[in-house]
């Protein structure tokens, strides 16, 4: 990267000291109460709102009862309950295959390290890592979202186009205390200011610390094009 990794260090810390009193609660959206549930969640979650997965887990949560229901459901039945998500059809596969395993090969409770999750169908690190610490309390990596990867580049963190290589650079420069906070400080920011067509630099907390605010510059920086 252009930057040393301690200018890049003092930045994250900046960032984060700033967005920790802007969003005081910042914590994770998805709604479950075990970890099963919150397993089915994440993986709904890839490229939907939390919103939208809230609204159809109500349901969906009520309607199956451990991961042996979800193993034996009808994939068709299954998708058709989550016809509302995106890619619901490969959601649906997800669901009842890594349930399958998780039936199978761990006595029908959700594994607890990465490997193991990871090995589950539809499960990449960025689900891992979310599974890891608000189910099991063990902080592993970053969690690497849409929101994240469009932030840590506009604010200079990272100049990585992939979510591995971001997490890499992001796991550099804060302290491992401040991983799984610093992810939802991102997606609040992401969510209330910093969007991905119409961020509204002059209301925003770190406009006079990023490199892409569109006041100075007219081209964003995260992606090199125009902004609009």
């Amino acid at each position: 990267m252009g930057e040393s990794l301690d200018s890049r260090g003092q930045q994250a810390s900046v960032v984060r000291d700033r967005l920790a009193a802007t969003y005081p609660d910042a914590t994770i959206s998805l709604r479950y109460s075990d970890r099963l549930e919150l397993l089915i969640a994440v993986i709904l979650s890839a490229q939907c709102t939390d919103e939208r997965v809230n609204s159809v887990t109500a349901d969906l949560f009520a309607t199956y009862d451990g991961a042996a229901d979800y193993a034996a459901a009808d994939e068709e039945v299954l998708a058709e309950q989550l016809n509302s998500i995106t890619y619901y059809n490969n959601k649906a596969r997800y669901i009842r295959e890594s349930s399958r395993r998780i039936v199978t090969d761990h006595g029908g409770e959700v594994p607890d390290t990465m490997s193991e999750l990871t090995d589950l169908p539809g499960v990449g690190r960025k689900t891992a890592n979310v599974v890891l610490q608000h189910g099991n309390d063990v902080v592993e990596g970053i969690v690497v979202d849409t929101h994240v990867e469009r932030l840590s580049r506009r604010l200079g963190l990272t100049e990585a186009d992939t979510p591995e290589r971001i997490e890499t650079d992001l796991m550099d420069v804060l302290p491992r205390d401040r991983w799984r906070e610093f992810t939802h400080l991102l997606i609040s920011h992401g969510r209330a200011t910093c969007t991905a067509r119409s961020p509204d630099c002059p209301e925003c907390v770190l406009e006079d610390v990023c490199p892409s605010s569109k006041l100075d510059n007219e081209v964003d920086r995260a992606s090199g094009e125009p902004w609009k």
